[in-house]
């Protein structure tokens, strides 16, 4: 495939994507629930959340390229906060 750029950090970035949708399938098989209201006050399940997280976390990380610029790190650091609270609140 030499289209695509396989570095290191895009085989990490596709197998922790793959790990978090494999580790949700299985909280979803052994832990059911139901669905939950949050701040937002939808009703969203833990794959949703994880998807509004991961998607907020694209933005905040393209909003930090085009502000600041490289290296991530400070805003890997934003979106693990993000994500905590997506979890925690939404």
């Amino acid at each position: 495939m030499a289209w695509m750029a396989w570095t290191l950090p895009t085989i990490v970035f596709f197998v922790v994507i793959g790990c978090a949708l494999l580790v949700m399938t299985v909280l979803a098989v052994v832990f059911p629930e139901t669905p939950r209201r949050g701040l937002l006050r939808i009703e969203t399940t833990r794959g949703d959340r994880l998807f509004i997280s991961l998607l907020g976390s694209a933005f905040i990380c393209m909003a930090w390229l085009g502000l600041i610029g490289a290296p991530l790190w400070w805003a890997l650091a934003v979106c693990f906060l993000y994500a905590a609270a997506v979890f925690r609140w939404v």
